[in-house]
């Protein structure tokens, strides 16, 4: 009866994993137009134990080819959202989650700034329009310059509100 309810929970935990990762994978896909198993594998690493893993164990518990899985590490290792090591002596590689990385959390400025050069550029060739006709491109080079001005800015309170709030979650720990 132990092995039984110990069985129970392993499926009924797995479960939980894969009805979690569909939601992360509907998401990303939906938001972002991410391929579903992309966001899925995200939804995995958020939860999986231990953090690394492998490729044939991603597979096999998202109940997914091995393929498949292998471009969502691609695709996602472009968009700095997972990061791949590989142990010395070992031939597989392990995936884990990079989910502070500068780029994939929308906070590098530089992609604000090159939005804000192409509406400038874009302005450019309707220096004689109306000002109606310049009004989008217009939009588009005052909102990036001030993300691109402000999301640094945005990034270090975050820092300094999750390195408080670790602190005091420490602090209650001890």
């Amino acid at each position: 009866m132990l092995f039984q309810s110990f069985v129970y929970l392993e499926v009924m935990d797995r479960d939980k994993v894969l009805v979690f990762s569909d939601h992360v994978g509907r998401f990303y896909a939906d938001r972002y137009g991410f391929p579903p198993v992309a966001g899925r594998l995200i939804g995995y690493l958020y939860v999986c134990q231990p953090a690394e893993q492998s490729i044939n164990d991603i597979a096999d518990t998202l109940l997914t080819s091995r393929s498949a899985i292998n471009n969502g590490v691609k695709m996602l290792e472009t968009q700095k959202l997972i990061h791949r090591s590989r142990p010395a002596g070992t031939r597989a590689d392990l995936i884990s989650l990079n989910p502070l990385g500068w780029e994939n959390m929308g906070f590098d400025p530089t992609e604000y700034q090159q939005m804000a050069d192409l509406g400038r550029e874009g302005l450019g060739i309707l220096t004689k329009a109306s000002p109606e006709r310049r009004q989008a491109l217009e939009v588009v080079v005052s909102l990036n310059e001030f993300l691109a001005d402000r999301v640094p800015k945005l990034y270090e309170e975050w820092n300094a509100h999750h390195q408080k709030s670790q602190t005091t979650k420490n602090a209650k720990g001890k």
